[in-house]
């Protein structure tokens, strides 16, 4: 027997002979963290006389008890669910069960009987078996890829003697052909449904990729803004060379100014005042004894 083409692969074949038939183990890749081995267990059942000496192997059913006891030891620590979907390849009608264990890996156990129909075996022929078990469990597949396998694989194994077929009868071609009302077309689907995939490649390992730095953008500092000074706020004094009818325009006096340069600036603007109308007043401070200074005296 072998697995369908594309995957999964082989790793080895354990085969006994016995005196009804043969068994074949066929190890496959495996790689999930589920405890044992992915295998493909297969049983030829038929009066073929190889090693008489290693026993008989006995003719048992396909049983619901049977198919527990057989998962829990393949599947250890995985809940598996069966499907009640009725599924079938070329060899026949088969069954399965799936689930996925704690680590997220997806596991299947899948079992088939090929053997012929009882209107067969009337005719003193086609007393032949084969039994089927595959056991996948992957960490990067999906079911239904894991599903394919069983649809894929190819019995290449035969009897010596067609008394022991377990094909039963060569199967006829099909009645649509040459028949009017059932047209053929060239593509794939056609009327037909899409076959279903066979083989499956393991998806690649997520690439970690190292997050990104993000860069850090220094905030420049404003422009300094000028100071804005306090205005003094005062009453209007109109200037000296103003009369009353001409506009008058508002002095504000600095606001940073010493109190004795504007006392200065003061004493100055009086005594232009004084000079501009032609008459020189003395001032109070030049008053008595006081006129004798020099400063009075100009």
């Amino acid at each position: 027997m072998l697995p369908p083409p594309g995957g999964p692969s082989i790793v080895s074949v354990v085969e006994q002979k016995r005196g009804n038939g043969v068994d074949q183990s066929i190890s496959l890749f495996t790689s999930s963290s589920v405890p044992g081995q992915n295998f493909l267990k297969v049983q030829f059942l038929g009066a073929s006389g190889a090693n008489p000496g290693a026993g008989n192997a006995s003719y048992k059913m396909v049983s619901e008890s049977g198919t527990a006891r057989e998962m829990a030891a393949s599947v250890p620590g995985v809940r598996m669910a069966r499907s009640a979907t009725f599924l079938q390849n070329s060899y026949g009608p088969f069954g399965y069960a799936s689930g996925t264990s704690r680590s997220g890996d997806t596991c299947i156990y899948a079992w088939q009987q090929i053997r012929s129909r009882r209107s067969d075996q009337t005719q003193a022929r086609n007393f032949g078996m084969i039994q089927v078990r595959l056991r996948l469990c992957d960490a990067r597949a999906t079911e239904r890829q894991l599903l394919g396998v069983m649809y894929g694989y190819t019995v290449i194994g035969t009897f010596n003697g067609e008394i022991w077929n377990p094909f039963g009868m060569t199967q006829g071609a099909d009645q649509s052909l040459g028949r009017a009302g059932n047209p053929i077309y060239p593509d794939e689907g056609g009327y037909r449904n899409s076959p279903m995939p066979i083989g499956y490649e393991p998806a690649e390992e997520p690439v970690t990729r190292r997050p990104a730095v993000a860069r850090q953008t220094v905030a420049r500092p404003a422009a300094a803004e000028a100071p804005v000074l306090p205005q003094a706020v005062g009453p209007r004094v109109p200037g000296p060379d103003l009369s009353e009818n001409t506009q008058q325009t508002p002095m504000i006096a600095p606001a940073l100014s010493n109190p004795p340069v504007q006392q200065q600036a003061r004493q100055q603007a009086r005594q232009q005042a004084m000079t501009a109308s032609g008459v020189t007043v003395p001032s109070p401070d030049c008053i008595g004894t006081a006129a004798m200074t020099a400063a009075c005296q100009r």
